[in-house]
């Protein structure tokens, strides 16, 4: 028996789909302890996501925030994934994208040697 599922590093190339068939290109932070995949609030406006779902309460080393939720679909690892995504602000972060378990536990494996 052989494993089928993707082999993601801690840093993947994604594509991120937005409205009005926007979409870009960039790399994603892979993140296990973060239950909740987030994409930067400019990428977010240029890619005309939305509209907002609901609000989430987000625990962060800076405290409690809550977030706007939107519904997004990513191409990672050859395989397009609708999820849901907090918006914030990670101008001051190297990855404007960050993948949780909320979109890793639909099948893959992490190794965290695999190279950035």
């Amino acid at each position: 028996m052989t494993d089928e599922r993707p082999v993601l590093g801690l840093v993947e190339d994604i594509i991120i789909k937005g409205n009005g068939n926007k979409q870009t290109a960039l790399l994603a932070r892979i993140d296990t302890g973060a239950q909740n995949s987030s994409v930067d609030l400019i990428t977010a406006q240029e890619l005309r996501l939305g509209p907002i779902i609901k609000t989430k309460s987000i625990r962060n080393s800076h405290g409690n925030s809550l977030r706007p939720v939107v519904k997004a679909t990513v191409v990672l690892a050859g395989r397009e994934l609708e999820g849901e995504f907090t918006i914030a602000n990670r101008s001051n972060m190297k990855y404007k994208v960050l993948i949780g378990q909320n979109l890793l536990n639909k099948g893959f494996l992490i190794d965290p040697s695999k190279g950035e």
